[in-house]
């Protein structure tokens, strides 16, 4: 198992260039955790802040699907100075490849999206597939659980301008802090406009 999750984010993190980058399906740095917190759905929004200025917000809704659950975003990114505002839209899904074991200790999920950033003369699509790697931890004497993870993606991104595929390195942390409610924060490393945070929560069911 250790040698099959070495072998793919070898694939993930050479299959892609380091030059300018979208994460996840809409373009934002906003990542996911390995695996879902709900049992039927949830619902929230995201905030998300790119490195180079400008936010975002986006109304996320996620279900289960058997094994697999797929997410569904939208909303609009506001660059500033004068720039026009784009809008966002996207779905993600996700399905479990990794139950962590004594030799190796996390858990993983293969990411797959498709989205679009549309604004006249820029709008892009963008393909994303990438493998997170997580594990829930439970404080002792604590009602608050914590799932940090890390997310290597790349994308195939096409639009009005030159196609590129591109690499990014997520990093967030998912807090339960209820029954129903969850906080989650999350980033990119890498080069704009991969690089930013993202803030969001959800009501989950």
């Amino acid at each position: 198992m250790r040698r099959e999750v070495a072998v793919l984010v070898a694939v993930l993190a050479g299959g892609a260039s380091p030059q300018s980058a979208g994460a996840q399906a809409t373009g934002m740095p906003s990542f996911n955790a390995p695996y879902r917190a709900f049992q039927r759905s949830e619902l929230g929004g995201v905030f998300s802040f790119p490195e180079g200025g400008g936010t975002a917000f986006e109304g996320v809704y996620r279900y289960a699907s058997g094994k697999f659950d797929i997410g569904l975003r939208g909303g609009f990114f506001a660059p500033g100075s004068g720039a026009k505002t784009v809008l966002l839209a996207g779905a993600e899904a996700r399905q479990r490849v990794i139950t962590h074991t004594v030799d190796f200790p996390l858990d993983g999920a293969l990411m797959v999206g498709a989205g679009a950033n549309v604004v006249s003369g820029g709008s892009a699509l963008i393909i994303p597939v990438g493998l997170s790697l997580g594990r829930r931890i439970d404080p002792q004497g604590s009602t608050v659980s914590i799932v940090p993870y890390v997310q290597p993606t790349f994308a195939f991104i096409v639009g009005d301008f030159p196609s590129d595929l591109v690499f990014g390195f997520g990093v967030g942390a998912d807090f339960r802090l209820s029954r129903v409610l969850d906080a989650r924060v999350s980033g990119g490393l890498g080069d704009r406009p991969l690089t930013g945070v993202s803030i969001g929560a959800v009501w989950v069911h």
